[in-house]
């Protein structure tokens, strides 16, 4: 069975999945970038392969979302996935369902400093970072990494993300498996605490010893001046490559200083504000 690791995109999964990481797959606590490779990708072409060649088709991919984790599954073992795809259904196709998902932990951060890390990330400026932010029918294409990380292959993964507060809603709302919802801004003011409510909650499927020293040392060695160090020192597989300009990304950007009060316009501000006015309420953002 598939335990989720869901998120909109920069919203801080790439975090929690490191902080995850390093405390299931490491004897000391210490995160390697190597760890993330536990947690793959879904969809991704090593689970879609078997059903298609394109996977950057949107109109094929979704067929094959269910009968890959069926697949998945057959092994009757607990794994975990990252995904950025929104809980939806797409022509009838569903992206999960209660036969293959025993949980979901969802990673949501205030829209206002996502649209920041969206403009870096893929190098777009303010006003088409926001049209990102509110297309409900937004896709975006992930590259598959091989060779633990070091090259990429040519073709993609095509990820049903929609607007901001429709994908939040999307994994809200599951019905069929429990759900963990944890806020980037948790994460930010107190890691220690919201990893350990994290830990608890999956100790509800899986085996897990809390050891306090242990939490200590991943979160020392998860922090994100720890990550960027590690990025700028070792290079980060996963950053993204600007194609037009023929260079990467730099993944692990900003962190606390991401602060939309400083570097967000205050007209693209209110214009967030006012669409995801009711989601940001509920979430505190307001």
């Amino acid at each position: 069975m598939i335990i989720w690791l869901a998120s909109y995109p920069k919203s801080g999964n790439t975090w929690v999945r490191a902080l995850i990481s390093a405390y299931l797959y490491s004897e000391d606590g210490k995160f390697n970038f190597d760890d993330l490779n536990k947690i793959e990708q879904f969809p991704s072409k090593n689970y879609l392969s078997p059903f298609l060649d394109n996977f950057n088709d949107p109109i094929n991919a979704p067929k094959y979302w269910i009968p890959a984790q069926n697949k998945i599954n057959l092994t009757k073992k607990i794994m975990f996935f990252k995904t950025h795809n929104a809980l939806c259904t797409i022509d009838g196709h569903k992206f999960t369902d209660k036969n293959n998902t025993l949980a979901s932990i969802y990673v949501v951060r205030d829209p206002r400093n996502v649209i920041t890390s969206i403009a870096n990330h893929y190098d777009l400026s303010a006003e088409k970072a926001y049209e990102f932010l509110i297309n409900k029918r937004k896709i975006i294409f992930t590259k598959n990494i091989t060779d633990k990380g070091k090259s990429f292959e040519e073709k993609g993964n095509v990820h049903f993300v929609g607007s901001w507060e429709e994908h939040y809603k999307s994994w809200q709302n599951i019905r069929f498996a429990p759900i963990k919802i944890i806020k980037y801004e948790n994460l930010i003011n107190d890691v220690e605490s919201t990893f350990l409510s994290v830990l608890k909650f999956l100790s509800n499927f899986i085996s897990i010893e809390i050891k306090e020293k242990k939490i200590q040392q991943v979160v020392k060695t998860c922090s994100f001046d720890t990550l960027k160090k590690k990025e700028k020192k070792e290079g980060f597989p996963e950053a993204p490559i600007l194609e037009e300009k023929n260079k990467k990304v730099v993944f692990f950007n900003l962190g606390k200083a991401n602060n939309w009060k400083k570097k967000l316009d205050p007209v693209i501000e209110k214009k967030i504000r006012s669409k995801f006015s009711l989601e940001m309420n509920e979430l505190g953002y307001l």
